[in-house]
């Protein structure tokens, strides 16, 4: 078995709705790192590859979306997905670095926006009892102190 998988697969059970929407964020960054590589190296097959996993996972966040409930939020964000695939598209056809560069950028912002709501939902959610039952001092006692330590910063990440 993948080990790369198990991993992922661990991460997504048990997990928020919220987390799930910032671990799809992840992965389209990735997607979208490997894409800028297989640019840089002529490799179109890796490339295509890696973009058209990028726009099945917009696919994934756009179908998810509740415009009924989510009202302009939703639309919004329905908007942005659509200009996003749009833009890889364009990217992909032109081979164009500086514009996959720019879609990175662009969700790598609306990632931190997700973290933070998720930090909002977690906050209002109130410690778990394991969390509790733990000392401040603990490194382990919350899921997002090891998360934020073990994974760069949105503006440490280089694409």
């Amino acid at each position: 078995m993948n080990p790369r998988f198990s991993y992922r697969e661990a991460a997504v059970q048990g997990s928020s709705p919220v987390r799930l929407v910032v671990l799809l964020y992840e992965q389209l960054i990735q997607d979208l790192r490997r894409a800028l590589v297989a640019l840089e190296n002529n490799d179109i097959t890796a490339r295509t590859r890696e973009i058209n996993h990028a726009i099945v996972v917009l696919g994934y966040l756009q179908g998810t979306l509740d415009k009924e409930r989510g009202g302009a939020v939703a639309l919004n964000l329905e908007r942005f997905y659509n200009q996003t695939r749009t833009g890889l598209l364009e990217a992909h056809c032109q081979q164009s670095p500086t514009l996959l560069e720019r879609q990175i950028k662009l969700l790598m912002q609306v990632r931190q926006a997700w973290c933070e709501v998720e930090r909002a939902v977690d906050l209002r959610r109130g410690p778990t009892n394991d969390q509790a039952d733990r000392h401040p001092s603990d490194p382990g006692r919350d899921r997002h102190a090891a998360e934020e330590t073990s994974q760069p910063s949105p503006t440490e990440w280089n694409a």
